[in-house]
């Protein structure tokens, strides 16, 4: 597996994205994905459990916004809690509490972020 190989330098920052870890294919474990191309297995990735991924999620946003997530704003902080439930990030165990936590916020706030968009 050679990182210089097209295929793998394709789909690196996708895994990047994802917080993934790129792996040879012969050592791709059972909940791997193993990716081929032109027939030969050449890649295989190990997806990140949810709770990694809404950590790696967190993370992402704060170095797009250039500063951590407790020092937005509000509206903000709002526009997050948005982006994150459209990702699914409150369906993971404790995802309200880590938001909440990355956001600088108590769950109380976050939970009247999200009925504030329903309503």
């Amino acid at each position: 597996m050679s990182a210089d190989e097209p295929f793998i330098a394709a789909v690196k920052p996708l895994v990047d994205a994802m917080g993934g870890e790129l792996l040879p294919p012969d050592e791709a474990g059972p909940d791997d994905v193993v990716l081929a191309w032109e027939g030969a297995d050449v890649v295989a990735v190990r997806l990140p459990q949810l709770a990694d991924s809404l950590d790696h999620i967190l993370a992402a946003m704060e170095r797009k916004r250039g500063m951590p997530l407790a020092d937005l704003d509000r509206k903000a902080k709002q526009e997050v809690v948005r982006v994150l439930e459209a990702r699914g990030a409150f369906s993971v165990r404790h995802g309200v509490e880590t938001v909440a936590s990355a956001l600088g916020v108590s769950r109380f706030t976050v939970y009247n972020y999200l009925n504030r968009d329903k309503a």
